[in-house]
Order: structure tokens, then sequence, then C-alpha cells
């Protein structure tokens, strides 16, 4: 007998309301995630708007979805980890450091992304 239950309808939803209740942690917990959401908001409608072709649309409005899966991980780490001790430890500042460098770098490649794809066209704007 196999111990991996099979997915059906009913795990498939389950797992759906699992998330939908992290997304409202994270929303009724972390103002980082609140912000980047909003950020999110914008940027995701825009980058499909102004992207010129899939793989542009793609990278423009696919990277901020990218940096809030990170901000997720790095609370649930951040949460963990507090739930372990509230005490200084060297190596539960290094998971939290960590998880906060990775959003960063996700950060700054939606930056890189935007610059590298609109950035000629905004020169090109101003220099007419």
């Amino acid at each position: 007998m196999s111990s991996i239950e099979p997915r059906g309808p009913r795990q498939i939803w389950r797992a759906l309301i699992w998330s939908l209740k992290g997304l409202r942690a994270a929303w009724c917990h972390e103002a980082s995630f609140r912000f980047e959401l909003y950020l999110a908001m914008v940027l995701l409608p825009l980058g499909l708007w102004l992207g010129d072709g899939p793989v542009q649309k793609l990278l423009l409005a696919g990277t901020p979805l990218l940096v809030l899966s990170a901000e997720l991980l790095n609370s649930g780490i951040e949460a963990v980890v507090d739930k372990i001790s509230l005490e200084f430890d060297e190596l539960a500042g290094r998971a939290k450091d960590m998880g906060s460098a990775a959003v960063f770098l996700l950060m700054m490649l939606v930056l890189l992304c935007w610059g590298l794809l609109l950035g000629p066209r905004a020169w090109a704007l101003l220099h007419h």
C-alpha cells in the first residue's frame, strides 16, 4: 500500500484553502507583503500592457509575483524561527537574513527586467 495519498478534488480544494489562509496571514501580519502586493498590483497589469510580446510580458508581470513568493517563504521562516525562540541565536539570525536576501535579490531582478526591457524605450522617448 502506498503512503502517498492520490490527489483528487478534495485534496486540491484543501490545498487551495490552506494557500488562501497563508495569503490572508501574510496580509494581516506582514507589512512588507502588503507593500509588495500593492506594488505587484500596479506592476503586473502595467507589465502586461507595456510588454512587447509574451516573453517581455512574462518578465515584466511575472517577476513581482516571484518577489511575493519569496516574501511568503521568508515570512514563514521568520515565523518558525520566532516560534522556537525569541532569544538571539546566530543560526536563527542567519536564516532570517538569508530569507531577506532572497527577497532583495528578486527585487533586483524586477529592477533589472524593467530597466533592460523598458529603459531603451524610455530613453528613446526622452531624446525625440
